[in-house]
Protein backbone atom coordinates (compact mmCIF):
# COMPACT_ATOMS: atom_id res chain seq x y z
CA UNK A 1 0.00 0.00 0.00
CA UNK A 2 1.67 3.38 -1.40
CA UNK A 3 0.32 6.64 0.43
CA UNK A 4 0.29 9.75 -1.30
CA UNK A 5 -0.62 12.87 -1.56
CA UNK A 6 -1.54 13.72 -4.96
CA UNK A 7 -3.77 10.31 -4.45
CA UNK A 8 -7.52 11.55 -6.31
CA UNK A 9 -9.52 8.46 -4.08
CA UNK A 10 -11.05 8.22 -0.93
CA UNK A 11 -9.00 7.44 2.31
CA UNK A 12 -11.24 6.25 5.03
CA UNK A 13 -9.77 5.55 8.78
CA UNK A 14 -12.06 3.92 11.15
CA UNK A 15 -11.60 4.04 14.97
CA UNK A 16 -13.37 1.18 17.27
CA UNK A 17 -12.70 1.51 21.13
CA UNK A 18 -13.08 -1.65 22.83
CA UNK A 19 -12.06 -4.24 26.20
CA UNK A 20 -8.79 -5.82 26.45
CA UNK A 21 -11.21 -9.21 26.81
CA UNK A 22 -12.90 -8.16 23.31
CA UNK A 23 -9.89 -7.40 21.24
CA UNK A 24 -9.45 -10.39 19.84
CA UNK A 25 -13.39 -10.64 18.82
CA UNK A 26 -13.37 -7.59 16.95
CA UNK A 27 -10.23 -8.28 15.27
CA UNK A 28 -11.52 -11.48 14.17
CA UNK A 29 -14.74 -10.02 12.98
CA UNK A 30 -12.88 -7.29 11.06
CA UNK A 31 -10.72 -9.51 9.52
CA UNK A 32 -13.46 -11.49 8.13
CA UNK A 33 -15.51 -8.34 6.87
CA UNK A 34 -12.44 -7.11 4.93
CA UNK A 35 -11.68 -10.78 3.67
CA UNK A 36 -14.91 -12.06 2.59
CA UNK A 37 -16.92 -8.74 2.16
CA UNK A 38 -14.88 -5.63 1.71
CA UNK A 39 -12.01 -5.96 0.14
CA UNK A 40 -14.62 -7.86 -2.82
CA UNK A 41 -16.52 -4.70 -2.95
CA UNK A 42 -16.61 -2.57 -6.36
CA UNK A 43 -14.22 0.77 -5.70
CA UNK A 44 -12.13 -1.14 -3.32
CA UNK A 45 -8.19 -0.42 -3.74
CA UNK A 46 -6.75 -1.62 -0.55
CA UNK A 47 -6.33 -1.59 3.65
CA UNK A 48 -4.56 -2.15 6.57
CA UNK A 49 -6.11 -3.01 10.08
CA UNK A 50 -4.23 -2.10 13.64
CA UNK A 51 -4.37 -3.07 16.94
CA UNK A 52 -2.79 -0.98 19.48
CA UNK A 53 -0.32 -2.58 22.17
CA UNK A 54 -3.21 -2.07 25.03
CA UNK A 55 -5.53 -4.30 23.05
CA UNK A 56 -7.87 -1.46 23.23
CA UNK A 57 -8.26 0.25 20.44
CA UNK A 58 -7.99 -1.04 16.69
CA UNK A 59 -7.71 1.55 13.77
CA UNK A 60 -8.82 0.43 10.44
CA UNK A 61 -7.28 2.59 7.29
CA UNK A 62 -8.44 1.57 3.62
CA UNK A 63 -8.45 3.08 0.20
CA UNK A 64 -11.21 3.50 -2.21
CA UNK A 65 -11.85 5.15 -5.83
CA UNK A 66 -14.42 7.09 -5.00
CA UNK A 67 -16.39 8.13 -1.42
CA UNK A 68 -19.36 6.65 -2.76
CA UNK A 69 -18.11 3.13 -3.55
CA UNK A 70 -17.54 3.10 0.10
CA UNK A 71 -20.44 4.68 1.09
CA UNK A 72 -22.30 1.83 -1.21
CA UNK A 73 -20.14 -0.84 0.77
CA UNK A 74 -21.63 0.38 3.93
CA UNK A 75 -25.29 0.17 2.74
CA UNK A 76 -25.14 -3.38 1.35
CA UNK A 77 -26.96 -5.82 3.75
CA UNK A 78 -24.51 -7.67 5.24
CA UNK A 79 -21.93 -5.09 6.24
CA UNK A 80 -25.10 -3.70 8.00
CA UNK A 81 -25.43 -7.00 9.96
CA UNK A 82 -21.60 -6.84 10.26
CA UNK A 83 -21.40 -3.76 11.38
CA UNK A 84 -24.19 -3.86 13.76
CA UNK A 85 -22.40 -6.72 15.55
CA UNK A 86 -19.36 -4.96 15.57
CA UNK A 87 -20.54 -2.25 17.07
CA UNK A 88 -22.28 -4.12 19.89
CA UNK A 89 -18.36 -5.23 20.80
CA UNK A 90 -16.85 -2.13 21.03
CA UNK A 91 -17.80 1.30 23.27
CA UNK A 92 -17.21 3.16 20.04
CA UNK A 93 -17.14 2.83 16.39
CA UNK A 94 -16.27 5.67 14.50
CA UNK A 95 -15.55 5.72 10.46
CA UNK A 96 -14.21 9.02 8.75
CA UNK A 97 -13.44 10.18 5.70
CA UNK A 98 -9.83 11.72 4.91
CA UNK A 99 -7.89 13.49 2.34
CA UNK A 100 -4.24 12.60 2.34
CA UNK A 101 -2.35 16.14 2.38
CA UNK A 102 1.57 15.10 3.39
CA UNK A 103 3.52 12.00 3.07
CA UNK A 104 6.96 12.35 4.38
Amino acid sequence: MKISADFNGQTVISTFEMTPGTCADVLEALTDAYDTVIRLQPGFISGAIHVNDAQTRICTYSRWTDRRDFQAMLRTPEMRVRNRAIAALCARFEPVMYEVTSVF
